[in-house]
């Protein structure tokens, strides 16, 4: 079982941003790998404490994560997973400040103020619609992606601008002494790299535009708005840089039947006035297929029938939400004359008179028992 977030950095739910990300950098520097190189459990906890930042880090991912768990991240998830040294220098390398030589990472070519970094490629973006037979049981979608690749033939030389570090030093003078300062180089956008040579059908960073299918598993439970990330298939980076993420957000198709609230379904029944007499079973739709269920002689109209275990599967895997099935009795609107007799001399006869016991449910008390 993969372990918490909140227990990595050793923080509770109800921590800071600021103590998140102090948490957060005494744990990267203590298992910086030039700390400790060569040390494989030092380099998994290094990746593991930034996995857990990227997320918390952020108010969006973290109010996914507090509420879906790690299941959201199955398939890609909402930003967690899978980072990679290039990731985590790239997005966290100010955490830690000149603690390394002002940042530089020498194990992994990545680093901030004293070395080369490897430029991210772009995001991109897709929509994709799940039915609930789908979203319930999970799904593998193959997508057909246009996406930005290197050209076959582009080669690269290094930046004379900064000389292939990516960065380029500035000496100022000020009242408490020459000041040194780095950024990121302009000519090539600090990857230490530029194009050389390219074919004519590439662009000026020496990308092509590609379509290729993309296979994207689709947990169980997901909920319509929920993005799901597939790293490493987006858009590419020019030279040594490393591919941008797929981001893929999930609409939910409307069901002819079933109508969803969070891990429950809902389905409206509508039965005749003699089936509620004297009772019947009725075949329904279910997201695995249709079943068959008894109603009793003498059913009650707004009745709510429970199908447990028959909704939506929880994205945190705390079991399956229920199925409602909501008794309507249909009151016919016209009679034939034979009908009207026949109701007309039932009006008196205390079988049609309405008895509610204590069983019978107020409105309110379904309502109740729909949310318990």
């Amino acid at each position: 079982m993969k372990e918490d977030y909140y227990d990595i950095l050793g923080v509770s739910k109800s921590a800071s941003a600021d103590e998140i990300k102090k948490a957060y950098r005494k744990m990267a520097l203590k298992y910086h790998p030039d700390k400790n190189p060569d040390n494989k459990e030092a380099e998994a906890m290094f990746k593991k404490a930034a996995e857990a930042y990227e997320v918390l880090s952020n108010p969006e991912k973290k109010s996914r994560y507090d509420q879906f768990g790690h299941q959201a991240f199955e398939g890609g998830g909402f930003g967690g997973g899978g980072m990679n040294m290039d990731d985590i220098f790239s997005q966290f390398g100010d955490i830690f400040g000149g603690a390394f030589g002002g940042g530089g990472f020498s194990g992994f070519g990545g680093g901030f103020g004293g070395g080369q970094r490897r430029v991210k490629g772009s995001n991109l973006r897709i929509r994709i619609t799940l039915t609930l037979e789908e979203i319930a049981n999970g799904v593998e979608k193959k997508l057909k992606v246009k996406r930005k690749v290197q050209a076959e033939g582009t080669t690269y030389k290094t930046c004379s601008t900064c000389n292939g570090q990516g960065q380029v030093m500035r000496v100022t003078n000020t009242i408490l002494g020459r000041m040194q300062t780095a950024s990121t180089c302009h000519t090539c956008g600090g990857s230490g790299q530029i194009i050389d040579k390219k074919p004519s059908d590439a662009d000026a960073q020496g990308l092509i535009t590609k379509e290729e299918t993309v296979s994207v598993k689709i947990p169980a439970g997901v909920v319509d708005g929920m993005q799901l990330k597939v790293s490493g298939k987006g858009n590419d980076a020019p030279g040594n840089g490393i591919a941008g993420d797929l981001l893929v957000a999930i609409q939910e198709e409307d069901h002819p039947t079933l109508k969803r609230e969070g891990d429950n379904l809902h389905y409206d029944m509508y039965i005749s006035l003699p089936d509620a007499v004297l009772g019947t079973s009725k075949e329904i739709d279910t997201v695995t297929g249709k079943v068959r269920i008894k109603i009793d002689s003498g059913v009650q109209s707004g009745k709510i029938l429970r199908l447990r275990g028959k909704g939506i599967p929880s994205i945190n895997g705390y079991g399956k939400g229920d199925l409602l099935v909501h008794v309507n009795v249909w009151t016919p609107k016209t009679l034939n004359k034979e009908q009207k007799e026949f109701f007309e001399n039932m009006k008196n006869n205390e079988h049609f008179e309405p008895k509610p016991d204590s069983e019978e449910k107020s409105f309110f008390e379904k309502v109740k028992d729909m949310f318990s």
